[in-house]
């Protein structure tokens, strides 16, 4: 750990402890902080760059939003897709409005720092804090709040942009068949996108719930963002609800 304050902006190892002691950090919470962001990063490329992505949940799923769309194009009712856009709709209005409220909550914390701190103190585990580190906690704790309402703001209005688009391709029998499915691959691949905006909105709010163990100490940081970690990636790659994508199409009588 003293790695990572040896030469940070040029300064000696011990004077960079001395200024993390006055801000209220310590090395501890330097290496916390930088596992977390590490596990983030590292967890969103292994979903959406890397060779082991196209065998994620979610990517797994992208190829059924094209199956949907191609289905669609069989069908002379769309009342039941726009039911299904709809609700894929809905459920990200609810979680827009989560984060707002959680927003809300974090400058709640940030306006009752003192009281916080004070309260801190007195706890019998050794929770004592600094202003400055509080504040620059729930500011952090601010920031992914506010990184998940944008991505959920945005996957609500691309959701309506599928929508508009499920109702642009045209009915059987009406114009060439390849403009038929191209309309289609678009509301396919519009779908898609809002799912990932969505997934990574989502994916805040998950972290977001391994940052608070930073509000305990920074060894609770490295444990609660390295659960959150095992957690989403089995549900990505090792759940039952992957499995079931790969299974037959009836279970086996017994």
């Amino acid at each position: 750990m003293g790695l990572l304050v040896r030469d940070v902006a040029g300064l000696p190892a011990e004077v960079n402890r001395s200024v993390l002691g006055t801000l209220g950090f310590s090395v501890a919470d330097v290496a916390a902080f930088a596992f977390f962001t590490a596990a983030w990063l590292l967890y969103h490329y292994a979903v959406e760059r890397s060779a082991a992505g196209p065998g994620s949940l979610n990517r797994v799923m992208n190829l059924q939003r094209y199956a949907w769309m191609r289905a669609l194009l069989t069908r002379d009712n769309r009342i039941v897709d726009s039911n299904i856009n709809a609700s894929l709709q809905n459920g990200t209005a609810f979680f827009a409005s989560t984060a707002l409220l959680a927003i809300g909550g974090s400058v709640t914390l940030l306006r009752s720092a003192d009281e916080v701190v004070t309260l801190f103190a007195q706890l019998p585990f050794g929770l004592a804090t600094t202003r400055l580190a509080w504040d620059a906690k729930v500011l952090g704790l601010t920031v992914i709040f506010v990184y998940a309402f944008f991505k959920f703001a945005w996957s609500y209005r691309l959701f309506n942009y599928a929508a508009i688009l499920i109702g642009a391709v045209p009915e059987r029998g009406v114009g060439p068949p390849e403009e038929a499915e191209a309309a289609a691959w678009r509301a396919a691949s519009m779908n898609t996108v809002a799912g990932r905006h969505f997934n990574r909105g989502q994916r805040a709010f998950f972290f977001a719930l391994a940052y608070l163990g930073w509000f305990i100490s920074a060894y609770v940081l490295i444990a609660t963002t390295a659960f959150v970690l095992y957690v989403m990636w089995h549900r990505q790659f090792a759940s039952d609800a992957l499995a079931s994508l790969s299974r037959g199409p009836w279970p086996e009588s017994r």
